[in-house]
């Protein structure tokens, strides 16, 4: 099976002028990420180009592999962190990222690995490492900025569950607990609409790559199911961690 993607010139003035009409979406709705989309856009231009040659290389060797998803997991590691520092300063941040993520990212990439569920080659642990430590990145990024974000709204709340005698991660929980599950609805709504709303990558990758609907099937329940078991992993880890840290007092967290 041959496919053709259609790049060429023609994507020399598209890709622009897709760029261009985000930017004037994001100014006209207020959104305040004009210039985000446009250095969003460059980065992945300089970074796919570049990651072409490292993952040429990564892929012809396990460990090659293995240690790419762990570069991975480095970088998602250090955006949680950043995206969470703009909301509220809090010590050992990073290491709250980095336990939410890898928790929910290497127990499930063991589970499919280790038993064969996915191939144990550097063609299967690549990209399937990038899927799933991308998914408890983005949980663990949308969970922090939603539970800091509650907690600073509802600060007078938290102070009176401490004032009648609770601990400190029972008054966190009780204040933000309602809004930590949200950032696990993006996952749960792909899982549940997969093949009525939109086709997934892996599903549509595996058709490309000559398997059939059958197995392309498989490996995208396989996936689906491995991302929400990833990202609540790291939704309840970062919750409980952000429970017991040494919290700011939520008058200054920004919102």
């Amino acid at each position: 099976m041959s496919f053709h993607t259609g790049l060429g010139w023609s994507a020399l003035v598209v890709l622009p002028l897709l760029i261009a009409i985000g930017v004037a979406a994001s100014r006209y709705a207020g959104l305040r990420h004009d210039k985000g989309i446009v250095t969003a856009a460059l980065r992945a231009v300089l970074q796919l180009a570049a990651i072409g040659v490292v993952v040429g290389v990564a892929l012809q060797h396990t460990l090659g592999a293995i240690a790419f998803v762990l570069l991975m997991f480095g970088v998602a590691t250090l955006t949680s962190t950043r995206r969470l520092h703009n909301t509220a300063v809090i010590p050992r941040q990073w290491l709250y990222c980095a336990a939410a993520i890898g928790s929910g990212a290497f127990a499930v990439l063991l589970l499919l690995i280790l038993p064969g569920v996915v191939p144990r080659n550097p063609a299967s642990i690549l990209p399937m490492g990038g899927i799933i430590v991308g998914g408890a990145m983005t949980a663990t990024t949308l969970a922090g900025r939603r539970v800091l974000g509650e907690y600073r709204t509802r600060y007078g709340e938290f102070e009176a569950g401490l004032s009648i005698g609770l601990l400190q991660p029972d008054a966190f929980k009780l204040v933000v607990g309602p809004v930590a599950g949200d950032a696990l609805l993006p996952a749960l709504d792909q899982t549940r609409t997969v093949g009525l709303v939109a086709l997934p990558g892996a599903y549509v990758g595996m058709l490309l790559g000559g398997a059939s609907p059958v197995e392309a099937a498989a490996l995208q329940l396989v996936v689906l199911v491995g991302l929400v078991t990833a990202e609540a992993i790291a939704i309840l880890v970062l919750t409980e961690l952000l429970s017991r840290a040494q919290l700011p007092d939520g008058r200054t967290v920004s919102p």
